[in-house]
Parts: structure tokens; sequence; C-alpha cells
């Protein structure tokens, strides 16, 4: 026999999910990268289930950046960085900057991954560890796709004054993610680094180690290379639909509302029955 109380209770406890999701999906409508959380349903014998929480891989609109350091990956791709222990992490949100030494760094102050490019362009394969320090990271042991090493993006800054030493003037990153030293008042562009762009087979399977920041698990499979290009001084806004999510957020609160009252009048039901043994 079906017991109402505990349908009624489990179908609650995954209402108060999707009520959750839904209120993390608006709450984060203008964070920079957001992935938008999906919610899907199941039925069993004793009411519905929470089956998993899958995100939305879809692009979101663009918007302007708060400087020309910040990147926008335009399709299929995320940015690399490094925490301070090696592990390496994965995100949607290109809100970067030079720090006082002029590496590539976000606002948590992880350092952003590129491939150290030869005078023609080309990646240049050190297989040295000093440059892609993530030897502790059992996912990501080489840096890159394809066991290419990933290194920091530093552009050699003066912490006295915040100018660039050496050659050039100053910097500039094509759609490819390539980063080239611009000097001779733009008459010499030399490529240095190429932003590491990497993408997964199931991206929506990826972990949520920290805010906004993933990491690979075994359905969502390792990095392999990203397609996307990457655009500057433009942030990618959250891919959240909000006249979708308020839409879901009623359902939601309705479907709390019901079976708040079904549980209600068990309990009373169950009360009066207690009553009428005693």
């Amino acid at each position: 026999m079906i017991d109402p109380f505990i349908t009624a209770l489990n179908t609650q406890k995954a209402a108060l999910g999707w009520f959750d999701s839904l209120a993390s999906n608006m709450t984060n409508m203008y964070t920079p990268g957001f992935r938008e959380v999906k919610t899907t349903f199941g039925d069993f014998v004793n009411g519905v289930q929470l089956l998993e929480l899958p995100r939305n891989e879809g692009q979101g609109k663009s918007m302007p950046g708060r400087g020309p350091n910040n990147l926008m990956v335009e399709g299929k791709g995320y940015f690399v960085v490094r925490k301070p222990d090696g592990k390496l992490l994965y995100t949607r949100n290109g809100d970067f900057d030079l720090n006082a030494e002029g590496t590539l760094v976000n606002t948590q102050g992880y350092v952003v991954q590129g491939y150290l490019l030869g005078e023609d362009g080309q990646m240049v394969n050190t297989g040295d560890s000093n440059a892609s320090p993530v030897a502790n990271n059992p996912n990501h042991s080489a840096g890159g796709p394809g066991h290419i090493p990933t290194t920091e993006i530093n552009m050699w800054m003066d912490p006295s004054n915040g100018k660039f030493f050496g050659k050039y003037d100053e910097y500039k990153v094509k759609s490819d993610g390539t980063v080239v030293g611009v000097a001779d008042k733009g008459k010499t562009m030399t490529p240095l680094y190429k932003i590491a762009l990497v993408n997964f087979i199931n991206p929506g399977a990826l972990g949520m180690p920290e805010d906004q920041m993933f990491e690979p698990t075994e359905l969502s499979g390792e990095p392999v290379e990203g397609s996307g290009e990457v655009r500057v001084g433009l942030l990618e806004s959250s891919n959240t639909d909000f006249r979708t999510n308020a839409n879901y957020l009623a359902q939601a609160k309705l479907q709390l509302d019901v079976t708040s009252k079904l549980i209600s009048t068990n309990k009373t039901l169950l009360e009066e029955a207690l009553r009428l043994i005693q």
C-alpha cells in the first residue's frame, strides 16, 4: 500500500531541490560565465524524486568587461586556471587582469594558463615541469590536450611603474587566443603565447568545487581541445533564461504549497485516527 504521507514528503523534497536550483539561477542572472542549472525528475513508487542537475551549456550573451584584459569564449570551450597548489580548474568567466608582476590572473588570483609559442607561432612542447606545475593534479598531469604543458602568461611588467619590460610596448589577443607582443608602434607583432581553451565530451557533468570553477569527472571525460574563439574586452553573461526560470519558480512554489497542504491534512487524519483508537 502506498503511504500518502511518505509520497507527499518525497514530492516536497524534490520540489525544494527544484526551488533551490531555480533560485540559484535567478540570483546569478548577472554573474559572468554562470551556467544555468537544469532540473529533471523521475517517478517512483513513493512519489517524485530529483534525478540530476545538469547544466545548460548554451552560449551566454556578451557584455562589456571591466577592462582590456577581460576575455570571453564565444563557442565551445573553457579557460584554464591554476590554483596556488597546482590544481587546474576550468571556467567560462574571463574576468582576468594583469597582476603587479604582469601575470594574467583571475579575480581569485588563480593563474590563467596558456601555451608557450615559438617565433614561428607554433606551440613549444618544452616538457619542462616548471612550465606546468601541475604534477600533483591526477586529472590533468600534462597541462593541456595532447600532453602539451601549459604555462603562465607573463608580460614582464615593472611593479614599480606598471610599464612593460623589454622590447614590447603592449600586447594584443587575437580571436584564436594568440597573445602577441607589439613593438615599434605596431610595426612588429611577435607571437608569445596561446591562451589555453579546452572542452569536454560531456561538459554538463563537470564537477563544481568552487563558484563558476569546474573540474573533470568520470562522466565529463578528460579535457580535449576547445573550438571557441576569444573576444577581448568582453565577458560572457549568465546563460539563464529569466522568463523561463520565473515561470518554473511559480510552479515550484505551487508544488510546495500543495505538498505542504497534503502533509498537513495527513497529519490531521493521523491525529484523528489515534484519538478514535484511544
